[in-house]
């Protein structure tokens, strides 16, 4: 690692990822443990959640600690006018560790520059969700059985969506190809693009999502389209529905492709997707809380305890 947070999962090696994976197997077992003892998280949400923070707050009780916080920055005196900085600096007297969430590109970043305890970024805007991603990698893991030279397609809100931005960058040890998949208004940003490019990673662009993309797919990473990344309600309502997961669309698809989404989900999977074997994202969000018990102790450096 290069530091003690983790801001951006391109702080990880390949050695790291593998490593907090191997952990995440470990919890998976056992996720009940005194790891935490006399420790204590904040966990800073700046920005609604539900999977993200719950999971965090489950891993620090299960391994023992504490948790404060809160989830509604309203009720807080950055609603009086306090700066991200002065709030970060006054938290990190109370805790060891600061999880946030923030709709400002770079602000966990910043967190962690101003306080001298560990940060983990659970998200910053549309920048980037590294716990995300290696929930994600765990979850590939486990229903393929490796992570390398795969075929992921991603299905969706593509220029806002920080969790396959994330993904794109955490994939790059492992020889993926990609698929984007999405409309003109939404498609892939040049930034990920032109890192496909340094990075030697194969992809291709489509705007319409066919049954021939998911028949030559190992993992479908299916998003929703992000309302309150939009400034205008009329280009939201056109590109809401663009792309619908149907049941009939997995006929033909390969025996180990595996459905993964972030959630919340709108109507981007139908739900009789949920029938099939295939639909895996309820079981991505409980991998959840065991790999972030593994980032947890991992910045915490209590990792020869695992």
């Amino acid at each position: 690692m290069e530091n003690k947070s983790i801001v951006s999962i391109e702080q990880c090696s390949r050695e790291d990822i593998l490593r907090i994976l191997r952990h995440a197997a470990r919890f998976e077992e056992r996720p009940n443990r005194r790891l935490l003892e006399g420790k204590v998280a904040a966990t800073l949400f700046f920005e609604p959640s539900t999977r993200t923070r719950l999971s965090f707050e489950t891993a620090v009780n299960r391994l023992g600690g504490q948790v404060i916080g809160f989830q509604d920055a309203s009720t807080t005196s950055s609603s009086k006018g306090e700066t991200l900085k002065d709030t970060i600096r006054m938290v990190s007297n109370y805790a060891d560790l600061i999880i946030i969430r923030h709709y400002l590109e770079g602000a966990a970043r910043y967190a962690s520059e101003v306080t001298h305890i560990p940060v983990i970024n659970a998200g910053d805007g549309a920048n980037q969700h590294p716990s995300q991603t290696l929930l994600d990698l765990y979850s590939i893991q486990k229903t393929q059985g490796k992570l390398t030279d795969l075929v992921i397609t991603i299905v969706g809100d593509l220029k806002y969506g920080r969790t396959v931005h994330s993904l794109i960058a955490g994939s790059s040890h492992f020889r993926p190809t990609f698929r984007f998949v999405a409309p003109e208004e939404l498609k892939m940003p040049d930034e990920q693009k032109h890192y496909c490019d340094k990075q030697n990673i194969p992809y291709t662009e489509h705007t319409e999502f066919t049954e021939e993309i998911i028949n030559q797919t190992d993992i479908l990473y299916m998003t929703r389209v992000q309302r309150e990344r939009f400034t205008d309600t009329e280009e939201y309502e056109r590109v809401k529905n663009v792309y619908i997961l149907k049941k009939d669309m997995l006929r033909h698809s390969r025996d180990k492709l595996c459905i993964l989404h972030p959630l919340p989900r709108v109507n981007e999977i139908a739900y009789d997707v949920d029938e099939s074997p295939k639909a895996y994202f309820i079981q991505q969000a409980r991998n959840g809380l065991f790999t972030r018990q593994a980032i947890i102790c991992e910045v915490l450096g209590i990792n020869h305890l695992i």
